[in-house]
């Protein structure tokens, strides 16, 4: 039964990693040219041409990474229903109803609300998909993302949907700003063999996942990419003690780290170089990703990130003055990462297997 839920955990990890994608950029670069002018007409993953008029002022988010995104760019004041679950807790959730638990959605509540606009991660069924669509209902389902710059993507296509494209833009530019910074800092550093442990089978994230590129943005080599390994796959347990990686780094998911015993022979556990980083950060295509990735600097590189972290405490200091600005009428501005609620779907499933949130 362990190992089965080991299997349908890595499958819902997968699949949580499905968001909207458009074109790929490098550090510093807005995905795309945002466009927030209506009517609008996109195209999303099934192929459906989505139409909007106005900008929509209800919106429904069903899934957590949804909901998250929505509270980031600031455009929470039009979410009128989204998931509750371990995976939305730290969301603002007031008295906005509850439309599911991220894995099943109540498609009656949905309709009570008669929202504008309906944002379906991939994660999301087809037949969830087609059933509001047969009821009138406009629904964005996200494509696939499967690095940062997809991740990039997920915002702007959410700022574009909800006419909120000044939130997106700002928080693409922030999670750019912040990951220069870590580049610069990383400058001829080693990059220790991590092995990334997600269940105890010895499910890990290969190089086609966001996971991977933000393990190697952080300034590690991971281990997967040794074995062949794409996308969420198990790595044999004598390649990982073979290799012998350095650094074990897995998520918080658990009150025990998923590292499976015969894995205890390797270096890193030995020298008890394991790490846990934020489930909810590392998990998700999502922008606080950005924290996972300065966690991983803070823990291998020491020094680096010591000489990094003024300037990253700098440029979150200047969000923090943007979210106190006022403008000219003497209302408060809006922030220019609004908000970095807790993730989406999978990490619900998580906690039903004993989910501890550390936020930094």
């Amino acid at each position: 039964m362990q190992r089965y839920l080991s299997v349908f955990l890595a499958v819902l990890i997968a699949v949580s990693a499905f968001a909207p994608v458009t074109a790929g950029q490098s550090h510093g670069e807005t995905a795309s040219t945002v466009d927030c002018e209506f009517p609008l007409e996109v195209t999303d993953a099934t192929g459906e041409t989505i139409s909007l008029e106005d900008a929509p002022d209800s919106v429904v988010a069903l899934q957590p990474s949804d909901a998250q995104t929505v509270f980031e760019i600031g455009a929470e004041d039009r979410l009128d229903g989204l998931p509750y679950s371990q995976a939305t807790a730290g969301l603002d959730r007031g008295d906005r109803t509850n439309v599911g638990n991220g894995f099943s959605i109540n498609h009656e509540r949905v309709a009570d609300l008669d929202p504008d606009l309906v944002l379906a991660a991939n994660i999301t069924s087809e037949e969830d998909i087609d059933q509001l669509r047969n009821a009138g209902f406009t629904v964005y389902h996200f494509r696939e993302a499967g690095s940062l710059d997809d991740v990039r993507d997920n915002v702007i296509t959410t700022g574009e949907l909800t006419g909120e494209c000044d939130g997106a833009e700002e928080t693409v530019d922030w999670m750019d700003e912040q990951l220069e910074i870590v580049d610069r800092a990383l400058e001829g550093e080693d990059r220790p063999l991590v092995y990334y442990a997600m269940g105890d089978d010895g499910t890990t994230a290969g190089t086609e996942t966001f996971i991977h590129e933000a393990l190697t943005t952080g300034g590690v080599e991971n281990i997967a990419e040794r074995a062949d390994i794409g996308w969420y796959e198990q790595i044999n347990s004598e390649i990982v003690i073979s290799e012998d990686p350095e650094w074990i780094i897995h998520p918080d998911a658990r009150d025990e780290p998923p590292i499976p015993d015969s894995v205890e022979a390797t270096t890193a556990y030995q020298d008890d170089h394991v790490f846990a980083v934020n489930a909810n950060h590392i998990s998700q295509p999502a922008p606080q990703v950005v924290y996972a990735i300065v966690d991983i600097v803070e823990t291998v590189h020491p020094e680096a990130y010591e000489a990094a972290s003024e300037e990253l405490e700098t440029a979150n200091e200047s969000d923090n003055e943007a979210d106190e600005s006022t403008d000219e009428s003497g209302e408060s501005g809006e922030s220019a990462i609004p908000g970095f609620g807790m993730p989406a779907a999978l990490i619900a499933l998580l906690a039903a297997a004993g989910v501890v949130v550390r936020r930094r």
